[in-house]
């Protein structure tokens, strides 16, 4: 590396000192050349030198996942607890316990472990690249692979990958709320600046994690990683990620557990110590009480499903940033989507020419191939690569190849990029003649308004190919006097040339699609920036309602209080505008439910951020996929279906455990706090609670895997906390019920003494609480109407048969059991019959009542953008992903313009 490379020691040393230094002298202390770049082996050498462009690693960490299982206060007590029975001499106890305590952490460390291993799977196949130039070539690189010196472009949408000193840019602007707060965008210049200007003031450089707002631009990286001004912010926030509603559920569903076993650990201690039992023994019982209540392997259950999900989910192409959000995908309702790419073909096709009035056809496409987003590859060739998709079909037509070979005498001055502002595009041109000429193109109500003298058949074309359900784009220019590059005052007195006509037709398999969506209760609402005329009748053709259509003006003249209830009875927005997307979500979700918005382009991401679901495509821009929690690989609506089944059916599954969880162990551990009061002995002795308590936990892992009826695939399920008291303080007491009828048994009819009767009750309250699974897991009838799958029927009886032999093995002595006698088994199946019947009628009187379960509203945590955006400049440790690829072309004239989303622009 040169010796006069600049040292970013620190990110204010480094981007501040590049801001208060010319260009050109910055480049020269990078040893790098602006026109080449760095070669393959220098970047190489750089980034052995800086490290990954990352300010964050993204793999299973051992000893967290494991702290993660430790960090428990019952935990903590159990082992303090068992350490006090070995002193005491109660040595076979405190072992029991202590092994129980380790498998119990081991179950849970294994399967914790896994998914963290899934999410790191994940975290690598969600790329996030920047184009660089490399030894003269430009080309796509993973972002955590740039290094100080390498030359990078900007376009609109983009996220800067780095701290950059700008070279060259063309209108230039970034919005820098994500390290200010400031909403506006900052514009952007070339020029030095005071080395102690605030963040904002650097109006020379680009800093990580902005978003390019408008405009284009080149520049020099000169930080990376945690060298730079975002870096230094994200890596002193915590790095708790989001809670999601799911996340949110878990958490109050833990509070409604823990007031449930303080209530009655401290309520069986104290009974216990005035009954005059031992301490120690009043102690371990209660705080086993307070376990055996508790779901220990919740979370390696809901680990183990959202892992065997996120596979089975990125095999049908969709892929999730975190684990948890699978199950917020499955709670929606309403989806907006935009319309190209989802509902149409997404493969425009350029159809004809309609020129205007006195106008020719081929000077129609002359001008709209010249007023282009991406400087002409050459005569004849293509538009570089990261031009919008109507320039790429204008220029890759058949069509249009007699008109391309006449370019070469014309030769493009300047140009005013795209953006959402002024919808339009424009640039000088200098023709064979010598005359100079602004062009302009894009959105035709846009072009029109600027234009002089549009002939009345004109516009009644236009009609007539909107009505038709075409994408247009309008081709206007006038004669200008200077070769400087276009202003937005230069865009008038405009004559029209005339229309460029486009194909996009619905996709094939939209409309069942759109059915499939509709029988999973999720109804489906078009957002795009098409004319709404086009809009509404593509909605019509795939049998979506499309009468009634709400355009940006419409949404203007709407308060907050009357959009509401507007938006609530539209089904197609069109010619709308990024904040209007925004609002339209803000909208809907404030009356609940669960909404997703799936789109891909700068214009999105607002909504994005908005929607409960953010859904982008792994194609999409790098704004639209910061934003979105869920990336599909294909941009299809039964991707996204195959997405939401999944989510629905790991909800249904870890809802299962819940609900037994809290039904069963309630039941089973208030039995045992009654029978406390009047035994003379312990019920059970506390290492038999806990032994029952893993035996049970540990069948339940095969839950995952277990089928899930199609009426509950077909609405969205919701965490409701009142829906689980209810079922708890309904199925727990007959659990209870079995309990004390078994006691009678033992006492009564076997004149059983501890021993015993702590056998039968612990081969009672193991059956029955893991046999009700097949009761529990369906509204409908078990076996009959609804099938287990075979996993969870084999590991439930399986549990069952180890439970009833216990008392008959060698190791019966040391737990505190003794041989059951063969009458107690036809009491038990007779037992666990009536009580799965009981079960089965309670069950129906349960759901009798159809009422909806309540839907929540997240609430958005603070530093929100500043975590999400630092999620892509992170590296996974086993990546396998190449870091560099090639484009197919690229133009060295300068920086190239933005590739913004198409929908705006016709």
């Amino acid at each position: 590396m040169s010796s006069g490379v600049l040292a970013p020691s620190s990110a204010a040393a480094s981007v501040r000192a590049a801001a208060g230094r010319p260009a050109p002298e910055v480049l020269r202390s990078l040893g790098v050349d602006p026109a080449v770049g760095l070669s393959t082996d220098e970047a190489g050498r750089r980034r052995v030198t800086y490290g990954p462009n990352a300010i964050a690693t993204h793999h299973a960490r051992v000893l967290t996942v494991l702290w993660h299982q430790l960090n428990s206060p019952l935990l903590g007590l159990l082992l303090v607890a068992a350490t006090a029975s070995y002193f005491v001499g109660e040595e076979s106890d405190a072992v029991i316990i202590g092994v129980i305590v380790v498998v119990s952490v081991g179950l849970g460390f294994v399967n914790e472990y896994r998914a963290e291993q899934a999410a790191a799977s994940l975290h690598s196949q969600v790329s996030h690249e920047a184009v660089v130039l490399r030894g003269g070539v430009f080309g796509r690189v993973d972002v955590t692979s740039l290094v100080p010196g390498d030359v990078v472009e900007l376009s609109l949408g983009e996220v800067v990958p780095a701290d950059i000193r700008l070279v060259s840019v063309v209108r230039l602007e970034c919005d820098e709320s994500v390290l200010t707060g400031e909403s506006q965008p900052v514009e952007k210049s070339t020029e030095v600046v005071d080395g102690t200007a605030t963040l904002a003031d650097l109006t020379g450089c680009a800093l990580m994690g902005t978003v390019v707002h408008a405009g284009s631009g080149r520049g020099v990286v000169v930080a990376t990683g945690s060298r730079t001004e975002f870096g230094a912010i994200a890596t002193g926030l915590s790095t708790h990620q989001l809670d999601t509603e799911f996340q949110v559920g878990l958490r109050r569903f833990s509070m409604l557990l823990v007031r449930v076993a303080g209530a009655l650990t401290t309520s069986i201690f104290v009974i216990n110590v005035l009954l005059h039992k031992p301490f120690l023994d009043a102690l371990l019982f209660s705080l086993a009480i307070a376990v055996g209540i508790t779901p220990q392997l919740l979370p390696a259950v809901v680990s183990t499903s959202l892992a065997a999900g996120s596979r089975q989910m990125s095999r049908r192409k969709v892929l999730v940033k975190r684990l948890v959000c699978i199950e917020d995908l499955g709670d929606i309702d309403l989806l907006f989507t935009d319309k190209t790419g989802t509902l149409t073909a997404g493969r425009i096709d350029y159809a004809r020419a309609v020129p205007a009035a006195g106008q020719r056809s081929d000077d129609v496409l002359r001008w709209g191939l010249l007023c282009a987003e991406s400087a002409p590859a050459g005569a004849g060739g293509t538009v570089a690569v990261g031009s919008n998709p109507l320039d790429e079909a204008l220029w890759e037509s058949p069509a249009t190849a007699a008109v391309r070979e006449s370019l070469t005498a014309h030769e493009v001055l300047g140009a005013l990029p795209f953006d959402h502002e002024r919808r339009m595009l424009s640039v000088v041109v200098r023709d064979g003649a010598g005359d100079l000429h602004l062009v302009t193109k894009v959105a035709p109500e846009t072009v029109l308004e600027r234009c002089v003298d549009v002939a009345p058949e004109t516009r009644a074309a236009l009609d007539a190919e909107f009505a038709a359900g075409n994408r247009v784009v309008a081709v206007a220019s006038r004669p200008v006097s200077s070769p400087r590059a276009p202003e937005p005052a230069d865009e008038h007195d405009l004559r029209l040339r005339g229309l460029l006509v486009f194909l996009d037709p619905p996709k094939p398999d939209a409309a069942a699609a759109l059915g499939r969506l509709a029988a999973l209760g999720i109804r489906v609402k078009v957002v795009t920036g098409d004319n709404a005329v086009v809009a509404a009748k593509v909605c019509r053709d795939l049998g979506l309602p499309g009468d009634a259509v709400l355009t940006g003006s419409d949404l203007d003249a709407l308060d907050d209080e009357h959009l509401i209830d507007a938006v609530t009875a539209t089904t197609v927005f069109a010619r709308v505008s990024p904040e209007h997307k925004a609002r339209i979500v803000r909208a809907h979700r404030h009356g609940g439910g669960g909404v997703a918005f799936l789109g891909d382009g700068v214009n999105d991401a607002l909504a994005l951020h908005a929607a409960d679901v953010g859904i982008s495509v792994d194609s999409g821009t790098d704004v639209a996929k910061d934003a979105a929690d869920v990336i599909l690989l294909e941009k299809s609506l039964d991707v996204l279906a195959d997405g939401v089944v999944e989510g629905r059916r790991i909800f249904a599954n870890t809802l299962k455990y819940v609900l037994m969880g809290t039904s069963s162990n309630f039941g089973n551990m208030a039995s045992a706090a009654g029978a406390s009061l009047f035994l003379p002995f312990l019920p059970m002795l506390p290492s038999q609670i806990l032994l029952g308590n893993l035996l049970y936990d540990t069948g339940q892992l095969a839950i995952p895997t277990d089928h899930v009826d199609p009426e509950q695939l077909r609405r969205p399920s919701h965490w409701d906390i009142a829906f689980i008291r209810h079922f708890m303080l309904l199925f727990g007491p007959l659990s209870s019920l079995f309990d004390f009828l078994t006691f009678g048994v033992m006492l009564w009819a076997f004149q059983a003494g501890p021993d015993l009767f702590r056998s039968g009750w612990f081969v009672e309250s193991l059956a029955t609480q893991t046999l009700v699974i097949f009761a529990i897991r369906t509204r409908a009838v078990p076996f009959f109407r609804s099938h287990p799958s075979l996993p969870l029927t084999l590991a439930a009886l399986g549990v069952v048969l180890v439970g009833a032999v216990l008392p008959a093995t060698p190791l019966a002595a040391t737990l505190g059991f003794a041989p059951l006698p063969g009458g107690f088994f036809a009491a038990l199946v007779v037992m666990v019959v009536a009580y799965l019947v009981l079960v089965e009628l309670g069950k129906r009187w349960f759901y009798r009542p159809a009422a909806p379960p309540r839907a929540g509203v997240p609430t958005d945590l603070g530093n929100r953008f500043v975590r999400r955006r630092a999620a892509r400049f992170s590296v996974a440790a086993t990546s396998t992903r190449p870091l560099t690829r090639p484009l197919r072309s690229r133009h060295p004239r300068g920086p190239r313009p933005p590739g913004a989303n198409d929908a705006a622009r016709a």
